[in-house]
Order: C-alpha cells, then structure tokens, then sequence
C-alpha cells in the first residue's frame, strides 16, 4: 500500500486528508511545517502545501527523499514551474476532487508526474512574449498596414519594421500577415 503523508499548516486541511484517504492509502504521518517534516517523513509520496510557517514548501521540496506532490491554493505558472524546478513530482489545486488527488498520488507513486488539469493546458502552450514595439507593429499589420506604411507610422526603417513582421510571424507560428492578424485577435493580443 501506498505510504502517503501530509504537510500543511491547516489543521482541517490535514484531518480532511487524513479522513478521504485513509482507506486508500497508509497515512505515514502528518505534519504542519517544513520543519517538522524534514527528516521524519518514511512515506512514498509527500502532499505539500507551498505557503507555510517558516521553510516554505517551495523551499522544502528538494529536502525530502520521498516524492512530493504539491497540493496547494496557489496556481500561478511561475508558482507551477518552481515547485517543479525543485523537483515536485506533481501539483495539484486545493480545490481538486478526492479522486483526482487519488489518481495524482497513484501516478506519483509510480514515478510519473501529474499536473492538475486545469493549469496544464496553460504550462503546455508556449507563452507568447512580444515587446512593446512588436504589439505596435502586429496592431498595424492586423488594420493592413504595409511594411512601408509601418515604417513611416513608427519612423523606423523599413527593413527593421520587415524584421518585427517576421519575429511576429514566427513568435505566432502564422504562415502570413492575415493569419497573424487573425491569431492576435483570437489571443486577445491586439
């Protein structure tokens, strides 16, 4: 059976856990810190709050010999990323349902990751980071401007507005100006 524990700094959190899952799985402890769990933990998965007293989860993740699975509020990409950096086999939202933190446990268990699905799809689709002087060009290119045109718009030269047109096109992965026009606004970018 699966040796599971559990580090978070809410008691209800703890005993909720400890109550859904003790049928599943051994519960090899509790614990509401960092500190109180480096060293002590004998368990094939920990459930990891990030925000806690003291060493924050983030911190602690790399001092555990047991698989870590974050189980968390916080699901910003830069939180996701982090914690996965640290080597958090998994992470999860607090507000996933009993089977999907069954099925992450399993999954950790096995030595496979798990992304809680409703921040996967955002840490898969490549973030599309264009500067400011790229955003004026794509608005311009989206109302039909030409290269010339968005030269003189911008006073720059026309072989450095032909360039953000093509970094455009590349970040956007669009075969031409139209499509490019067409994913912004889909995108929300212009």
């Amino acid at each position: 059976m699966t040796r599971v524990a559990i580090v978070d700094d809410h008691p209800v959190v703890r005993e909720g856990l400890v109550a859904a899952l003790e049928n599943k799985f051994e519960i090899a402890g509790t614990f509401s810190s960092a500190e109180e769990a480096i060293g002590r933990i004998k368990a094939d998965v920990v459930l990891l709050d990030l925000e806690l007293p003291g060493i924050s989860g983030l911190d602690a993740i790399p001092r555990f010999d047991s698989s870590v699975l974050v189980l968390t509020a916080y699901d910003t990409e830069e939180d996701v990323e982090r914690a996965i950096r640290a080597g958090a086999k998994g992470y999860l939202l607090k507000g996933a349902s009993l089977d999907e933190i069954e099925r992450a446990i399993n999954a950790v268990a096995r030595g496979e990751s798990y992304i809680d699905p409703r921040i996967a799809s955002r840490l898969i689709t490549p973030r599309l980071r264009l500067s400011a002087r790229e955003r004026e060009v794509l608005r311009l290119v989206a109302a039909g401007k030409s290269n010339k045109e968005i030269a003189a718009k911008l006073r720059i030269t026309e072989r450095t507005a032909k360039f953000h047109v093509t970094a455009i096109l590349n970040k956007l992965g669009a075969a031409n100006r139209a499509q490019a026009a067409a994913i912004a606004a889909e995108r929300h970018l212009i």
